[in-house]
């Protein structure tokens, strides 16, 4: 049994069916094209040229010119808004140099429309501005991560994903892609498990960040930190020229966020990411050796290990659900299954429900999500059906402010 059964999102483009979309074009950039277009501010609208029904929402830095080639960074959201996407990165676009583009078409469905909206979008794009081909991005919320990813798996000229609140179109990890991942989801978001999986799995080039928050597009300081992220990716493989001085900038504030974290399985975390991001920039010999001795504490030993059994009974937690679920359809098992899913569902509710905050409390509130959001197309038992709707008013607070938890 898959996870990704129960993981909301974008799961009608499994059901459906893949299809990898071609390569994607980016015509040869018009000199005079973008001239009427304004620079350092947000357009909600720029229709395609070629298809007006097809629109995205756009930020030019403000002092982007065609006389040289651009990053580009292209965001997809599950409900089809645009300008949350890029207002979520225009902050980080205008300090590092990004054109942002946020399609108004692609929304959680038939894969078909989302497929449609990238390829005008990035045809027009291509044609309007000047667009290093070798530095395409892409990024998506929730349904929208899904649609990132299926586009870099589906060919290799993209160089890097941002991904928020949910990974891979159907949801297995992966050992290796031939992009890098930056991953985002909130303590109490209902992917969260899913992230954490991709985290696990994957040995090619990724960080994956989890703040404190729900099912929602990473904080501001956050998106700062995944273009940052995806600098430092480029100057590793050359598709940017060394800047030293930020690379002093970005090793010493993470390298502060570490000490900062104390004697702490966080520490520890940030410690191995900064070590591996860095590796071939900088001497990260004294990093390695400072997180290997603070795993090895009692303390944070044994702290790490409750983190890990705590993702793997999420893991299993959910694994119940699904055949417990299963055994609704069987007349046999039916009043069991029945039974043991509302001991569960009773039980998660308590937990999710406490005053105070604790892991038992978020993976409660993460795994209730789970099954209550689109139980009605995994069964069609009534009663249970019924027996749902009294928790899905479980709900977390909203989102708090960032403060990383666990990378």
């Amino acid at each position: 049994m898959r996870l990704r059964v129960l993981a909301p999102g974008y799961d009608p483009l499994v059901r459906r069916g893949m299809h990898t979309l071609a390569l994607l074009v980016f015509a040869t950039c018009a000199a005079g094209a973008a001239q009427d277009v304004p620079r350092g501010q947000v357009i909600d609208e720029v229709k395609c040229a070629a298809d007006p029904s097809q629109s995205y929402s756009l930020y030019l830095p403000s002092n982007y010119t065609p006389n040289r080639p651009w990053s580009l960074l292209m965001g997809f959201h599950p409900g089809a808004r645009g300008r949350a996407i890029v207002d979520k990165y225009r902050a980080a676009a205008e300090q590092y140099g990004y054109i942002v583009a946020g399609s108004n078409n692609s929304r959680n469905g038939a894969w078909q429309v989302s497929g449609q909206a990238v390829q005008a979008m990035a045809r027009d794009l291509g044609q309007r501005f000047a667009v290093d081909e070798r530095r395409v991005y892409l990024t998506g919320h929730s349904g929208g991560a899904r649609v990132a990813m299926q586009v870099a798996l589906g060919q290799n000229r993209i160089a890097g994903v941002i991904a928020s609140s949910a990974g891979y179109p159907d949801s297995k990890p992966r050992a290796s892609v031939p992009f890098v991942i930056f991953g985002t989801a909130g303590s109490d978001d209902f992917n969260f498990i899913e992230l954490r999986q991709l985290d696990r799995a994957l040995k090619t080039p990724h960080r994956v960040v989890i703040f404190e928050g729900g099912h929602t597009l990473p904080p501001d300081s956050l998106a700062m930190e995944a273009i940052e992220w995806m600098e430092l990716r480029a100057m590793a493989s050359g598709l940017r020229a060394r800047d030293e001085a930020l690379l002093d900038k970005l090793f010493t504030t993470r390298e502060r966020a570490a000490g900062d974290a104390g004697n702490t399985p966080a520490a520890v975390h940030l410690l191995q990411a900064l070590a591996e991001d860095f590796k071939g920039l900088r001497d990260v010999q004294a990093v390695n050796e400072r997180a290997s001795a603070l795993a090895k504490q009692p303390d944070v030993k044994r702290a790490l290990a409750r983190e890990r059994a705590d993702e793997d009974e999420e893991t299993r937690l959910i694994e119940k659900f699904l055949i417990l679920e299963a055994g609704l359809n069987d007349p046999e098992r039916r009043m069991d299954s029945y039974g043991d899913l509302k001991f569960l569902l009773t039980d998660l509710s308590k937990k999710a429900n406490a005053a105070t905050d604790s892991p038992d409390r978020s993976r409660a509130r993460r795994v209730l999500r789970i099954v209550t959001m689109g139980a009605s197309e995994r069964v069609k038992d009534e009663d249970y059906l019924k027996l749902l709707q009294q928790y899905r008013s479980a709900r977390p607070p909203g989102p708090a402010p960032h403060t990383p938890a666990r990378q």
